[in-house]
């Protein structure tokens, strides 16, 4: 998912506690208070993004056999401490939970089509990504 509003960390970890999930794994990606970086501009192409999003959530789920994977990634200008993207990984067991996080943030860096600018006094600078 893509979003353009705050990321509700709370009300997403809460959804992937259910019975049949002995393990909830989260990673919380954060705008990170680089020197002279104001802010960060985020783009996506939405729509392929979230259908490769959802072709990372699906591979995941069959490799590693955890019951749910969540992501919710922003876009537009976010300040330096907001949450730009939250993994939420629910499993019987922890390990199969913490491979799936990291394959989907893993997998999300490297192949959906998110760019990143820095926003500082000088002007926009763009964040090298794995993929583009």
């Amino acid at each position: 998912m893509i979003s353009d509003s705050g990321i509700d960390l709370g009300e997403m970890l809460h959804r992937s506690i259910k019975p049949d999930a002995g393990a909830v794994v989260a990673f919380v990606g954060v705008v990170r208070a680089d020197p002279g970086v104001r802010a960060m501009e985020v783009e996506v192409y939405d729509e392929a993004a979230v259908e490769e999003l959802r072709r990372i959530k699906d591979e995941a789920i069959a490799r590693f056999g955890v019951s749910s994977v969540d992501v919710v990634h922003r876009k537009g200008r976010l300040s330096p401490g907001e949450v730009i993207v939250l993994v939420v990984c629910a499993s019987a067991h922890r390990k199969e939970a913490f491979r799936a996080c990291e394959y989907v943030i893993d997998e999300l860096k490297r192949r959906v089509p998110i760019w990143k600018k820095e926003l500082t006094e000088e002007g926009g600078r763009w964040v090298k990504g794995d993929a583009f």
